[in-house]
């Protein structure tokens, strides 16, 4: 029997998690909130613990987790060292949504870090996780809350449908305020390299460093060195298409493919990351098996909606879905990240 949770960041108490703290001291499985997606959790030093994620998960044992902590202490018995890069950047962004991958020590498990020399942590800004770590006296291995390669869980409803009967305890803290997991930043090679985008930009990232990044691009075969570069992720049950184009070819590809797949009997969904329906897409407004979302031009509200919206899309048996690219700047870099990924890389 799983045990549910309700703690909202307004109100956190220590007696309302003590059960969810112990039920990690006991080797459990604990789904919890953060600022950024729900996490998946156990406690990172517990190499069986660990091991029930992957299972629960149906993840492949080669895709690392990302361990959260509470505070700096616990960083000090994750890594070898803290390089003054790590330290400027802690200051500017900590607790916030930003995974740093820094060489570990000896006491981490293979299991958390897939067999690789580094681990990759961070710590939430999120009163409950915090204080679920705090509690529970251990650093907390935890990938998203989520099968693995369907869409991250953003809300307290979806973690329940994807989790209950299978986890020790399941802390509802309702919807996530980012709803985009971390940006995870290498800092173990000679420049530090971004390998997964997320709610720091790589702007923000230099600003603070006073030089440019890289952007890792994986190898062919090459093991995965942070979670979600390897496999299709966040995908949602139905086929999945980016749109490209200028604005004009973009509209008219998805008008004409919508079309197409609704004369063939296929339920439709279409993402638009502006503020109204565009007139050339208005009369498909009203057809029964198209189902459109305005998922908003604002970078930050569009990143909020986006797993919600492909979770909506399975719960109203979409069958196809057809999603607008929008220029890789800022924030929209990790959302356009997050939605090649769900699409499996196919475009029209």
């Amino acid at each position: 029997m799983t045990l549910v949770i309700k703690a909202r960041e307004d109100a956190v108490d220590d007696s309302t998690l003590k059960p969810a703290a112990k039920a990690i001291n006991d080797g459990g499985v604990v789904v919890f909130p953060t600022e950024t997606v729900y996490g998946i959790g156990a406690d990172a030093f517990n190499p069986r613990a660990v091991r029930r994620i992957f299972e629960i998960k149906k993840r492949p044992a080669d895709n690392p987790l990302i361990v959260h902590i509470a505070k700096l202490e616990d960083l000090e018995e994750l890594v070898k060292t803290i390089p003054h890069e790590a330290r400027k950047l802690i200051d500017a962004f900590w607790p916030g949504p930003l995974t740093l991958i820094l060489p570990k020590k000896d006491t981490v498990p293979d299991e958390v870090t897939a067999g690789l020399p580094t681990v990759a942590v961070r710590m939430p800004a999120h009163r409950v996780a915090l204080k679920l770590i705090e509690l529970s006296g251990t650093p907390i291995a935890a990938p998203s809350a989520n099968p693995a390669g369907k869409p991250s869980g953003t809300e307290g409803r979806h973690v329940i449908e994807d989790f209950y009967g299978k986890v020790d305890v399941i802390i509802d803290g309702g919807r996530t305020s980012l709803g985009l997991e971390s940006t995870v930043l290498d800092l173990t090679g000679e420049k530090p390299r971004i390998v997964r985008p997320g709610f720091i930009t790589k702007e923000d990232i230099e600003s603070v460093l006073g030089k440019e990044l890289e952007t890792y691009v994986p190898k062919k075969n090459e093991k995965p060195i942070s979670p979600g570069m390897k496999y299709r992720h966040y995908a949602p049950d139905a086929e999945m298409f980016v749109i490209t184009g200028d604005e004009r070819e973009k509209l008219e590809k998805m008008k004409n493919a919508a079309e197409r797949m609704l004369k063939d009997g296929k339920r439709v969904g279409l993402i638009l990351f502006r503020d109204d329906i565009p007139a050339e897409l208005a009369h498909l407004d009203r057809v029964e098996n198209c189902v459109m979302k305005i998922c908003s031009s604002d970078e930050r509200l569009a990143a909020s909606k986006l797993f919600l919206t492909l979770r909506e899309f399975d719960e109203r048996n979409v069958d196809i879905i057809l999603a607008e690219e929008k220029e890789e700047k800022g924030l929209w870099l990790a959302i356009m990240n997050r939605v090649r990924k769900a699409a499996g890389g196919k475009v029209l």
